[in-house]
């Protein structure tokens, strides 16, 4: 089971997965129904700063609790498995 102290926004970030998974699935039936293509374009804009604010969250939680432990511990790999992640976020 997962230690609630190292994710205290977990409930919260599952929330927010779970509204993004509705708005995008709102948005394929939008594009089934042929809505204008330009309103789907705005809502699939919505739904891309929805899951990089939900990574903003992770990315902040795992810097303050996970990587302050790995600083503690020394543990440089931490360090570069970070790094690698968030050049793969922010690509």
């Amino acid at each position: 089971m997962e230690n609630n102290n190292l994710h205290p926004s977990k409930k919260k970030i599952i929330n927010r997965f779970s509204r993004a998974i509705g708005h995008t699935e709102a948005i394929k039936k939008m594009y089934e129904n042929d809505i204008d293509c330009n309103e789907v374009l705005i809502q699939i804009s919505a739904v891309k700063s929805a899951l990089n604010n939900i990574g903003k969250i992770i990315l902040k939680e795992h810097i303050n609790h996970c990587m302050i432990d790995a600083y503690k511990n020394n543990d440089t790999e931490a360090i570069n498995i970070l790094n690698n992640s968030i050049d793969k976020f922010i690509k």
